[in-house]
């Protein structure tokens, strides 16, 4: 076991060095460039006809569930518990300036998110069964006629997405369960893995259906307690902020529980928990949101910035400032533990553990039930549809594996991962850039009423 953490750690330090950071971040900054910048000048216009419409039902057009199914799935898919025990992580080793550049990773990486839907629509694909089957290992195959680039993508999605999804969610789920009621982790495990079964089994269209409830509610929950406790500490709020500002450009040095971090920690550590939580760049959304009823690829490319912007920009947002207004951040505390202890100090009693394990636990079952999607689909790519049913077998026992594992070296593994995931789709998204530029003049073209910007 020792071996195998260190060779992890070998392959983790190139996958996340300067040269993988330069690439996720070049990518996103080229993109906004090249679209205009969406998340600017038409994001009035996004959230709009994304957020304004996630309740609109279509029909006569292709595709397996509505667009705001499709969008609300995918956002349930990425709003797992990284956005409570990711950016805990993160700040517990990174300090408070890790927050900073998971911002930044989130603001180009809404151009990545919007540029790889948009791929993700322009090149699915119509199953023998009548399915719609989408994402990067199509754009790959199709539009950059790369076969090598597109099975490296599909078997990295399926060993990040059993990591990070089946192990990793369901790992926090039963850590935190275990910390506020002491049920040994393996009961939460199984419990979980039924409750996942039941949903997975009737395949996108209850998963759509099962998200398009279950998104709005967890995600509004956390929001307003976002917002009591920023009303409730407003006057330490603005120091908080000024904190995390001055902090993503300096060492912190080490204090109480904190080991100090160095200026490359930090911003590694921001822009991997800020991957972990958004996936913007790493061609897995476009799966999901490729199975939407929609006339254009831009019709849904839109929901790529709104993912984002509420996963990351708010979201996330909200963990962290609870977490460095409280303070705890120097105990030694990390994971989903420091997110309720910081909770219970900025809110009033003790509702805090409790509003915290009751996100964590929606999070997670949010994201139990459609990333399995994700292995699904680059199983089917690989292998054919004969492996979709072993694969809702293997992930609901993955599930029990997670709830016994160490969360320290599964974090870990689920960050190599993610970087090895995101190289290929990256590499798409810069060499079919002028499709999307070409999509988006098209979509806006006829959309001048509407649009454009604010």
């Amino acid at each position: 076991m020792e071996k195998i953490v260190q060779i992890n750690d070998l392959v983790n330090s190139i996958v996340w060095g300067p040269y993988m950071i330069a690439l996720l971040v070049g990518t996103g900054i080229f993109l906004s460039f090249r679209l205009g910048w969406p998340q600017i000048f038409n994001f009035r216009f996004i959230m709009r006809n994304t957020v304004g419409k996630m309740f609109k039902k279509t029909s006569g057009v292709d595709g397996d569930i509505t667009s705001g199914q499709a969008g609300l799935t995918a956002i349930a898919a990425v709003v797992g518990t990284g956005n409570i025990a990711g950016v805990a992580t993160a700040i517990a080793i990174g300090g408070p300036g890790a927050v900073f550049w998971m911002w930044v990773s989130a603001f180009f990486g809404m151009a990545s998110k919007f540029s790889e839907i948009a791929l993700g629509i322009k090149y699915r694909e119509k199953k023998e069964d009548g399915s719609i089957a989408g994402g990067a290992m199509y754009y790959l195959d199709k539009g950059l006629h790369n076969k090598f680039l597109s099975y490296f993508f599909c078997i990295m999605v399926i060993i990040t997405y059993f990591i990070m999804g089946a192990v990793v969610d369901t790992n926090s789920i039963a850590l935190s369960v275990q910390e506020q009621w002491g049920v040994k982790p393996i009961i939460t495990g199984v419990i979980l893995s039924a409750l996942t079964a039941v949903v997975i089994l009737g395949g996108i269209k209850r998963m759509g259906q099962v998200c398009e409830f279950l998104t709005p509610f967890m995600g509004g929950l956390y929001i307003l307690t976002g917002i009591s406790i920023l009303i409730l500490n407003a006057t330490e709020v603005p120091g908080a902020i000024a904190l995390i500002f001055t902090s993503a450009f300096k060492p912190i040095a080490a204090t109480g529980g904190f080991a100090g971090a160095a200026i490359g920690q930090i911003v590694k550590m921001g822009f991997a928990r800020g991957l972990f939580s958004n996936e913007a760049g790493m061609g897995s959304s476009p799966i999901i949101h490729s199975s939407a009823q929609v006339n254009h690829p831009i019709e849904q490319a839109i929901w790529g910035v709104a993912e984002v912007f509420i996963d990351t920009i708010i979201i996330c947002t909200i963990t962290a400032i609870a977490i460095v207004v409280s303070g705890e951040w120097t105990t030694g505390v990390s994971g989903v533990a420091l997110t309720m202890r910081a909770f219970n100090k900025t809110l009033p009693g003790n509702i805090g553990s409790y509003i915290v394990l009751f996100s964590a636990i929606l999070f997670g079952y949010s994201c139990l039930i459609s990333v399995n999607y994700y292995c699904e689909r680059a199983g089917e790519y690989l292998f054919g549809p004969k492996c979709i049913k072993p694969m809702r077998i293997l992930w609901v026992i993955f599930i029990v594996v997670g709830s016994i594992g160490g969360l320290e070296f599964v974090w870990a593994l689920a960050d190599t991962a993610n970087g090895l995931m995101a190289i290929p789709n990256l590499i798409g998204l810069i060499f079919l850039s002028r499709t999307v530029v070409n999509l988006k003049k098209d979509f806006f073209s006829k959309n001048k009423s509407e649009n454009t910007g604010n």
